[in-house]
């Protein structure tokens, strides 16, 4: 059995609240969609929240797997008291690019301690931002050509 270093292991755990700060955002931003009767929307964000879950657990397991100890941190309050659509999916944006930051910082850790056993998982995860970053830059995109918040959130689909 591969054993996570010391270092890896604590990166790992920030990483773990850092997906379930991100599940924790994208169910206050459902919140105010379905405040506001934005039901597709409400279930894009609580989708998103459940799969950055997964991702927690996927880290989770990973520790566990090697040997190393799991500490849950305290989450951050989200906030929820936004303006509007467009104000919410841009932030997701930029949180999902702030995501990927971190991913990257997890992959050069992994490197610098020669631990590759971790590349498996940080490849997923990279590839994984691929398609977060996309997802939510082009709900900004089609947010853009529609001039009503109710006509958009009837197109908004996601399974």
């Amino acid at each position: 059995m591969a054993q996570i270093g010391e270092k890896l292991n604590k990166e790992f755990n920030d990483q773990v609240r850092e997906e379930l700060d991100s599940a924790y955002i994208y169910l206050a931003m459902s919140a105010w969609f379905a405040e506001r009767t934005l039901n597709n929307l409400a279930n894009w964000f609580n989708k998103q929240a459940g799969e950055e879950y997964e991702h927690a657990m996927k880290f989770v397991n990973y520790i566990l797997e090697t040997g190393g100890s799991v500490n849950y941190e305290a989450l951050k309050e989200p906030k929820r008291d936004y303006e509007n659509i467009l104000e919410i999916i841009e932030a997701a944006y930029e949180h999902e690019k702030y995501i990927t930051k971190r991913i990257h910082h997890l992959y050069q850790v992994a490197q610098e301690e020669k631990e590759l056993s971790a590349y498996p998982l940080l490849l997923w995860f990279l590839e994984e931002q691929v398609e977060e970053e996309d997802q939510t830059a082009a709900l900004i995109d089609k947010y853009k050509g529609y001039k009503n918040d109710f006509n958009f959130d009837h197109h908004v689909k996601r399974d």
